[in-house]
């Protein structure tokens, strides 16, 4: 048992830091007031690798695992939630779904281009009807010769209108449930294809989030992944992987505001005295502290299972669970030290706070999470 990062990972861990503290840190409120994608750090990041952490460098990717990715999101996320998100959901989800469940041809034509960030992906489950009952989703895909056409609508897309490769869930048979959904590769620009931004968000503001459109969208069966019926299967398992993600965002914001929090309250003065020397400013700082390094060995459990090939379904969602319970309850504590000022957008902690909500609510909620460890548990 090894709690530490080998020397690969710790040299990952601080050239991202690095690359934080100089290109991320000075720039992340402004992206967040003027809800502004960052395309420059994406693009430096692509150049760095990060935008194909797990994909294959046959395929133009770092051939890296899990667990490398969670270091990258968690670093990523003491900065700034929203772009943490971005390289998190493009890496795990899109081109993570093409990378477990592709053909070779869908793998060498669309994963290179990912890997290397020339283009972005998106990927389609959540419709305005069905968030945690995904299996519901009520997007056809209806058979035309070699052709799919599809017809429907997504709500909530991350990467929603910046993105160049879509995978979707549609469903191919209206008369079973989970197994009558299958997933399929849309390119952006396709006839009857359209993207609506979504603004004025709680946090993630400037994350990329969208509502998707398809009218009559012609899709070659070729772009179909994998076979008929198995698109929920199918990403049911993406989730999983994303969900270890997720609690490395997560984590990343809730160490992010412990660090804030401990650097404001050795300056900030009442009563003669830092604040930092009162035991109630001490005890919140603890329990802060104590919580996220919880956070991080169920984040990194999980990652170590997944990388060695073993049952990791319910070590994902405690992590998530925790981690985003967590976060939310840090970034909570954070603003609280930092009083009145913690309240504006002044210091980074409001912030935080805003983008940890979305944590306990993306790819799979506090509830639907208990439900899946329940499950296991019970099993």
């Amino acid at each position: 048992m090894d709690f530490e990062f080998n020397q690969e990972q710790q040299l990952l861990r601080d050239t991202v830091r690095r690359f934080v503290q100089d290109k991320v840190v000075p720039y992340a409120r402004q992206w967040d007031l003027e809800e502004q994608f960052p395309w420059g750090p994406v693009r430096e990041l692509s150049a760095m690798g990060l935008m194909g952490v797990n994909v294959a460098p046959e395929l133009s990717g770092s051939g890296l695992g899990s667990t490398e990715l969670a270091i990258v999101v968690e670093e990523l996320a003491r900065g700034d939630g929203s772009l943490a998100l971005t390289v998190s959901s493009h890496n795990g989800l899109c081109s993570g779904h093409i990378r477990m469940f592709g053909s070779s041809e869908q793998k060498s034509r669309f994963l290179p281009a990912l890997a290397r960030g020339e283009c972005l992906g998106a990927w389609c489950l959540t419709e305005p009807a069905s968030g945690s009952d995904a299996s519901a989703l009520l997007t056809r895909a209806r058979p035309k010769g070699q052709d799919w056409i599809l017809d429907g609508s997504k709500a909530f897309i991350t990467q929603g209108t910046v993105a160049g490769v879509y995978v979707v869930m549609a469903r191919t048979d209206p008369a079973k449930s989970s197994r009558g959904i299958t997933a399929f590769i849309v390119e952006k620009g396709a006839r009857g294809f359209t993207q609506e931004i979504i603004k004025h968000k709680l946090g993630m503001r400037s994350s990329d989030t969208a509502i998707l459109s398809f009218d009559n969208v012609v899709v070659p069966d070729s772009n179909r992944i994998g076979p008929e019926g198995e698109g929920f299967i199918q990403a049911l398992q993406v989730l999983d992987r994303g969900r270890i993600s997720i609690g490395s965002l997560a984590l990343g914001l809730g160490r992010g505001a412990l660090a804030a929090a401990c650097a404001y309250a050795q300056t900030r003065k009442q009563f003669g005295r830092p604040i930092a020397d009162f035991q109630a400013i001490q005890w919140k700082l603890a329990d802060m502290a104590t919580e996220m390094d919880a956070a991080a060995l169920m984040v990194y459990r999980a990652a170590e299972l997944c990388d060695q090939g073993k049952a990791f379904h319910a070590e994902a969602a405690m992590a998530k669970l925790f981690a985003s319970e967590a976060a939310m309850r840090a970034t909570d504590q954070a603003i609280q030290i930092f009083g009145g000022y913690g309240y504006t957008s002044e210091f980074p902690v409001e912030r935080a706070y805003r983008d940890a909500k979305l944590c306990t609510i993306g790819e799979g909620t506090s509830e639907i999470l208990r439900l899946v460890i329940s499950r296991a548990i019970l099993a």
